[in-house]
């Protein structure tokens, strides 16, 4: 069974020293150095210059400044500037940067701001692939604090690693590497905590991407089920698979309805990082699997149907964020709940009008098999909330293209009935540069849920009124208080539709093009936050 390709996140090291002193530029392993910019000061019609960039300019022999304004750089976040310094021809000819990198890159910086780094650290991504060994001198500027000049590495080094992913492909080689970066003046533990953080953060990111492009004609629920298993039992993380069998034993009957039209049977897999830490909270990520979704029988056309094999984008986040909660050594239990299966068409394809009986007992009245995430995760749901005992649950799912026709492509849709809860959730997503936008409940529409025939219906009544991302909220909310656990009410609970964000049809600053691994960093970030809001 293949495996996804292991493609190693750049390695960034840390040296003292700065411009002038370190011995790094004179050693001939470096390809390029970098220095910052940002906007001229007010009143001002130079570019304001970053730390050591007149450094560089009195190491190198060059007007920087007048370079950086030929190029019209205005030193907003994002801009780089690449100068490939002519060598010289000839022992007789000997020119200042001799011996010195043959590149300098000037990057943008703008305010400073921890999305403007980020952005800052995305550009040199892109300015310097194919290079072996960049230099940087993000973190000498002696006016930070160690806390402000710890959270610029992290920010910096975070964009720089998320935009040096190499696209997924199928093809024999090697994915080429991006350069490795060598921070300057970073040397001190608070620099060393916040570059593994970064890592972090990018190579669980990278996963995501990873198992979300990988084509569907590889990528069953039984494969992805396997990953999941290799990847946490790699990591020394508890795992367990529920195959057809046990989920028919066991009531899965709407994940079993809408595998059943593929050869491929789902799977239920669970991934639990315990830390060392007694009576720790438990967090329940649930994520939506659907290896491909071609709507059942009720076919989607085919431009819609392109991009399915990132319908299990939700699932792929849950298993990185364990994963990269295990790495963190956050203080909470955390496990993720992957509700894997191909919706597909075949003998044993569930129809509109079909009665399906979830884990737990609740009914549930078909109406349209192109909305099947809900029901995986209902079932997913009621099983975590009555067998894990958690004191929090999210999912996270590619749900609805309502949330996408609300919000575009940047921005994730959350709904949560509990305050404390969605506000960290806001407040983690803005710190992770992946924001989502808070919808309402609206309890006034959960009649039009009710079925004659069922406990609930899967889609609403009146569908011309909208509001399908709500209604499918309010659906799911139904399986995290199952009835037959009064005490489950309490559990905090909260949804993450990334149906827009997930996918992106081009790069831009940190995002890549593709599978974007959207709610990996918000999740990581809610999890290393001091409150979880609950």
């Amino acid at each position: 069974m293949p495996t996804v390709p292991l493609t190693l996140v750049p390695e960034v090291t840390l040296a003292g020293g700065d411009v002038a002193t370190t011995p790094l530029l004179v050693s001939g392993t470096v390809d390029a150095l970098a220095v910052l910019v940002g906007p001229a000061a007010e009143g001002d019609d130079a570019l304001t210059p970053g730390a050591g960039a007149a450094q560089a300019a009195a190491l190198f022999g060059i007007d920087l400044a007048g370079m950086a304004e030929r190029a019209d750089m205005t030193g907003k976040a994002g801009e780089a500037h690449v100068v490939d310094l002519p060598q010289a021809v000839g022992s007789a000819v000997h020119l200042p940067w001799h011996g010195l990198p043959a590149r300098l890159v000037l990057v943008g910086t703008g305010q400073g701001t921890p999305t403007e780094l980020r952005r800052a650290g995305a550009a040199l991504a892109g300015a310097t692939k194919g290079l072996g060994q960049v230099v940087t001198t993000v973190a000498t500027n002696a006016a930070d604090s160690a806390s402000r000049a710890a959270e610029v590495v992290r920010v910096f080094v975070e964009g720089y690693l998320l935009a040096a992913y190499p696209p997924f492909t199928v093809t024999d080689g090697p994915r080429k590497p991006a350069a490795a970066l060598v921070l300057l003046g970073a040397d001190g533990t608070r620099a060393e905590t916040a570059v593994a953080a970064a890592t972090t953060f990018a190579r669980s990111t990278w996963l995501a991407r990873d198992l979300t492009a990988a084509p569907a004609s590889t990528k069953t629920p039984a494969w992805l089920a396997k990953q999941a298993s290799r990847k946490a039992r790699a990591a020394g993380l508890e795992v367990e698979v529920l195959k057809p069998r046990r989920l028919a034993d066991e009531g899965f009957g709407a994940l079993l309805a809408v595998g059943g039209g593929s050869p491929s049977g789902p799977r239920l897999v669970r991934v639990t990082s315990s830390p060392q830490v007694s009576e720790a909270r438990h967090v329940v990520i649930v994520g939506k699997g659907i290896t491909f979704d071609t709507g059942g029988l009720c076919l989607k056309p085919r431009e819609s149907m392109v991009t399915m094999k990132t319908d299990m984008a939700g699932a792929a986040v849950a298993l990185a964020t364990v994963l990269g909660a295990g790495e963190l050594g956050v203080p909470y239990r955390v496990t993720a709940v992957l509700a894997c299966a191909e919706n597909h068409m075949g003998a044993g394809s569930y129809r509109p009008g079909d009665v399906v009986t979830t884990h737990g007992g609740r009914t549930v009245e078909v109406i349209n098999t192109d909305a099947e995430g809900r029901l995986v995760l209902a079932d997913a749901l009621d099983w975590a909330v009555t067998t894990l005992a958690p004191d929090v649950v999210v999912d996270v799912a590619t749900l609805t293209g309502a949330a996408k026709d609300a919000l575009g492509l940047s921005v994730g849709a959350l709904l949560s009935d509990d305050d404390a809860l969605a506000d960290a959730l806001v407040a983690a997503g803005d710190a992770a540069g992946e924001p989502v936008w808070r919808l309402p409940l609206v309890d006034e529409y959960e009649p039009d849920l009710d079925s004659t025939v069922a406990d609930v219906r899967q889609v609403g009544h009146d569908r011309r009124a909208g509001a399908g991302t709500i209604m499918a909220a309010l659906m799911l909310r139904r399986f995290v208080r199952p009835t037959t656990t009064p005490a489950a009410a309490a559990v905090p609970w909260a949804h993450l539709d990334i149906a827009g964000p997930a996918r992106s049809t081009a790069a831009r600053h940190e995002v890549c093009e593709g599978s974007t691994g959207f709610g990996v960093r918000l999740l990581l970030s809610w999890l290393s936050a001091p409150t979880l809001g609950v």
